[in-house]
């Protein structure tokens, strides 16, 4: 791991930092809800919106990287996503009121969305296409290491200071890096400049509002004004989707999901995403709620998954090109199935049995995630890469929230008619049906892909 990790350059290195950084800020929040509902005097639908608008925010961000990193160079185009992110975090540290926390993290939503398909698309196209696959096994080390550390962050600062210290360590942490960073960012993508297409940018206001569906499901549940933002987002969304091919230089160019390779990936990746987000959200419940652990012993038993993941991951990016995507693929998929059944029928047995569940599925998905994103690059000309990664990514961010939606309305469901952890057991049963689709989706993939 660390040779490779030796191979890339300081101006990579230091984008991987600070998306490390960054994408810490995903899983970090959750641990906080009681402190702010107790402060701010609010209750559980209203908090969740420190992360519902989070995930909106970062998803409507990430489809215009493409034209950011086509118009903006990028040294002001990452200069400029770490101040909007350092703004929100400030802002979000020394509010006095909920609204200016729930703004900060909207601005914190942004700048992750679009640094996460523009770091991604810059160390694809700086890669040699046989060493692209190792490259993006580190991306997928630090992306999933940094879910797995979140909780351990915020279970270690929250057990001795306050929330606040949450967004202080963020700040610190992340202006130390654009420092540090200044005098290693080189222009290595081309920028060929356009007008930028407001009515598209407003069109893809769709996206965000059916992932903002998505994800009040568990707390709001389905009714009118339900109906009324899928009815909303779904027209915008065919606004945005007409726009494009009507377009002589699209906005977003939707003619990478008609290259072949393509889409099996992108559908991959959102599978394999869904089994590492939903690993983060359930291990932390299981252990606290049916083996009765502490909040920080519960973030600590997230090392050894985090571990195994950032060994594999490079790994699993070596093999791409000695056996190929579709075999990574049943590899990883057979790892989630088999975690997914460990806690379908023995999870209340042990935390031993957690963990281990944990260490599959997250090493599961070390063997689709990255493997998938590499081979989907791969399929595209160099010119469509920022393209194929800003909708491979949104896609990602799609499912994986739909699939933490689902895992909520199973265990809520389940919870009524027993205990918690019975609940949790027959969640993990349902959610198996995931990776089993990837394997289905697998079948159709060429043998050399």
């Amino acid at each position: 791991m660390f040779k490779n990790i030796r191979q890339l350059t300081p101006f990579s290195l230091t984008l991987l930092a600070m998306a490390f950084v960054m994408s810490i800020s995903q899983s970090t929040m959750t641990t906080t809800y009681p402190m702010l509902m107790a402060q701010f005097h609010i209750n559980t639908i209203t908090v969740q919106w420190l992360t519902t608008g989070f995930m909106v925010a970062m998803t409507l961000a990430m489809p215009v990287s493409p034209w950011l990193l086509n118009n903006v160079s990028l040294k002001r185009l990452l200069n400029g996503i770490g101040i909007i992110f350092l703004v929100g975090t400030l802002l979000a540290m020394l509010s006095p009121n909920f609204i200016g926390v729930i703004i900060g993290r909207l601005l914190e939503g942004i700048a992750v969305g679009a640094l996460f398909p523009t770091f991604q698309t810059i160390i694809m196209e700086n890669s040699d296409e046989k060493r692209r696959g190792e490259a993006m096994g580190i991306v997928g080390l630090v992306m999933g290491s940094a879910l797995a550390v979140g909780p351990i962050v915020s279970g270690v600062l929250l057990q001795w200071i306050s929330w606040r210290a949450l967004f202080g360590f963020f700040l610190i942490i992340l202006t130390v890096l654009l420092l540090i960073m200044q005098g290693k960012i080189s222009q290595t993508h081309s920028i060929a400049r356009t007008t930028f297409d407001w009515w598209s940018a407003l069109s893809l206001l769709g996206f965000g509002g059916l992932l903002y569906a998505i994800s009040i499901i568990p707390t709001s549940g389905i009714n009118l004004v339900w109906w009324s933002v899928i009815v909303v987002s779904v027209f915008l969304l065919g606004m945005f989707i007409c726009r494009q091919k009507r377009l002589t230089t699209p906005f977003l160019d939707l003619s990478v999901l008609s290259f072949q390779g393509y889409r099996p990936a992108m559908f991959l990746t959102g599978l394999s995403y869904s089994g590492l987000i939903v690993a983060t959200v359930l291990m932390p419940l299981l252990y606290q709620k049916v083996y009765g652990i502490s909040p920080l012993f519960s973030g600590l038993l997230m090392v050894p998954p985090a571990f195994i993941l950032s060994q594999l991951n490079p790994r699993a990016g070596k093999l791409l090109n000695q056996i190929g995507l579709k075999r990574l693929v049943y590899i990883g998929m057979s790892m989630m199935i088999l975690g997914y059944l460990l806690l379908g029928f023995f999870g209340q047995m042990s935390w031993l049995i957690g963990l281990l569940a944990a260490v599959l599925l997250e090493g599961g998905n070390a063997f689709v995630m990255m493997p998938a994103i590499t081979a989907a690059g791969n399929a595209l000309p160099k010119d469509l890469i920022s393209h194929g990664t800003a909708i491979i990514t949104s896609m990602r961010q799609f499912i994986g929230a739909g699939s933490v939606v689902v895992a909520s309305i199973l265990i809520a469901y389940f919870n009524q008619v027993g205990s918690f952890g019975h609940a949790l057991m027959i969640s993990a049963r349902w959610l198996m049906l995931m990776p089993i689709l990837g394997i289905i989706l697998a079948l159709r993939l060429k043998e050399d892909n």
